[in-house]
């Protein structure tokens, strides 16, 4: 019992003597320990503190970077850029009263390169989404523009106005827009170029629905065999929008999922281009940076949009011009610019699915998306959008319809055939310039 009590009583004695101090070499082992653990203590606030608000400066030197790298590219790698401050000029010139003619003008001015830098963006933002997405948001952005010069002038009551623009993008991107890419490409390549022969047959299918959706109402109003007189044309115009729009959500998952392969890029031997070959640029800015100057070209050219509409009527008054030529021919060059320049630059990288993706994907949109859409918003809006676009001008759509898809059907392009879509637009154009609309007055019927 002795021999289990001493090492108590020895523990007891140690740890009392280091309590009373007496063990010194136990404090001096103790004492650096301490003074260095209180040392740090003190000093670590200091020391996080200073690394936190270094890191901070840093983050925002880096984000000050990015945005100066940004602007450098979007706004001032480009010489078309140079038109830009002709919008906030039309702008002025409209508050200090002045012609139609002129805002008009500088308003085209101001939104050809927004248009253009619209075009680029969504090209950046293609390489974060491939190629077939890339294409149908190229498409997609590329037609804001004319979607957003409808709405305003639905919004106006000009309806007719609507109709022709709306045309006239199709047009132009059929004939004038593929006939450059064809053209160009073919002069750079010095060779026949391929594309996918079967995503151009069922976008020629998409294209000859849409001139069917326009025929009919077309002819029923010509024929003079409405059930109901003024009642049975808009009606059917209604009806047959929401089929092509039903229509068209089915293309977008038949491209997008349950046939895409059919979307792959081609080889010159005709096989698909596996993903990451071939491909020798990337992106110039970010996902992020991509869709943020997406929404401020959106933006911008929806507020010059609208003096572009106002002053159509003052225009074609002061310049002697149809009506129907500016809607048709001038205004969807201008919101065409986007897709003119991806166009080319694609076919002459001999890229030329994604340029037939631009301008063909571009027109069975407007044809079956922006078209049916426009006669929906008008029908919100209490606005009589139908899809009579009288005699002359859908049988303009269908020629040239035809003419696109017999130029498609080998799957094969050279710069002849791009020769001869410029000139039928040529035709086209010269058309317009002779033809003076005898319906402009419609739009002033009682609204349904």
């Amino acid at each position: 019992m002795d021999y289990k009590l001493q090492p108590v009583s020895g523990r007891s004695q140690l740890e009392m003597g280091a309590l009373n101090g007496e063990s010194v070499h136990e404090l001096d082992d103790e004492s650096p320990y301490s003074l260095e653990k209180e040392t740090c203590k003190l000093r670590s606030p200091k020391i996080e503190h200073g690394s936190s608000s270094g890191n901070s400066q840093a983050s925002i030197n880096v984000m000050l970077w990015n945005v100066y790298k940004s602007i450098k590219i979007v706004v001032f790698s480009n010489k078309l850029n140079l038109l830009i401050p002709f919008g906030p000029i039309a702008i002025i010139v409209k508050k200090l009263n002045g012609g139609h003619a002129w805002v008009f003008f500088l308003s085209l001015l101001g939104i050809t390169p927004l248009a253009e830098r619209l075009g680029y963006a969504t090209e950046q933002l293609a390489f974060y989404t491939g190629p077939t997405v890339g294409g149908l948001l190229n498409a997609t952005f590329g037609n804001a523009t004319e979607l957003i010069i409808s709405i305003y002038a639905l919004k106006s009551g000009m309806v007719r106005v609507v109709q022709l623009s709306l045309l006239g993008s199709i047009l132009s991107n059929m004939l004038l827009v593929l006939g450059c890419a064809f053209f160009c490409g073919g002069l750079v390549c010095h060779k026949e170029q391929r594309f996918t022969k079967e995503t151009a047959v069922v976008n020629s299918g998409l294209l000859l629905m849409a001139v069917m959706g326009l025929l009919f109402p077309a002819v029923l109003h010509y024929t003079h065999t409405e059930v109901h007189s003024g009642q049975s044309e808009l009606a059917l115009s209604r009806f047959s929008s929401c089929i092509m729009l039903i229509a068209y959500a089915a293309y977008l998952f038949f491209q997008l999922k349950s046939h895409r392969n059919l979307y792959d890029p081609l080889n010159e031997d005709g096989s698909p281009i596996e993903e990451g070959l071939n491909d020798d640029e990337s992106a110039e800015i970010s996902k992020w940076e991509s869709i943020i100057w997406l929404f401020i070209m959106t933006i911008w050219i929806s507020i010059l949009s609208e003096y572009l509409v106002h002053a159509i009527e003052g225009t074609s008054i002061a310049w002697n011009l149809p009506l129907a030529f500016i809607s048709v021919i001038l205004l969807p060059i201008v919101g065409n610019a986007a897709e003119h320049a991806s166009a080319i630059m694609f076919a002459m990288k001999d890229k030329l699915d994604i340029s037939l993706g631009v301008a063909i994907g571009s027109s069975t949109q407007i044809s079956m998306f922006g078209i049916p859409f426009s006669v929906v918003v008008g029908w919100m809006m209490g606005q009589r959008m139908d899809l009579d676009f009288r005699l002359f001008e859908t049988a303009t759509l269908f020629i040239t319809v035809l003419v696109v898809a017999f130029m498609l059907q080998e799957g094969t392009s050279n710069y002849f055939k791009g020769l001869m879509l410029i000139l039928c637009y040529l035709i086209v154009a010269a058309s317009f310039f002779v033809h003076e609309d005898p319906s402009q007055g419609d739009d002033n019927q009682p609204k349904t």
